[in-house]
């Protein structure tokens, strides 16, 4: 079953399904509210997401690190965000990509 990326005014999803009209009832069901902005096949069966393109080290486990800093701010995001930068000396919008995607994650 081919992988579609489905953008909405508000979310990103990606997911598979049999065609284009199935991947927009996927989202239409699951964010009645928004509208489908676009929806592209995927050319293979896997989403990947490099760290080096969103800048972040490999040698670092980012998302260990951030959901400590999560942790200890027990969710306060802009608390999390300062812990991270102290304890990993990257800037804010550094810290702030990796405690939000972590967030996004369910830490």
């Amino acid at each position: 079953m081919p992988l579609y990326e489905i953008e909405t005014t508000a979310h990103i999803m990606i997911g598979w399904a049999e065609n284009e009209a199935q991947a927009r009832n996927f989202a239409a069901s699951h964010y009645p509210e928004e509208d489908v902005l676009r929806v592209n096949r995927r050319p293979r069966d896997v989403w990947v997401v490099s760290k080096s393109l969103l800048g972040l080290p490999a040698s670092q486990n980012i998302c260990d690190t951030a959901r400590e800093c999560l942790a200890k701010a027990s969710g306060d995001k802009v608390h999390a965000i300062r812990l991270y930068m102290r304890e990993t000396g990257v800037d804010l919008q550094q810290a702030q990509r990796a405690v939000e995607t972590n967030m996004s994650l369910g830490w």
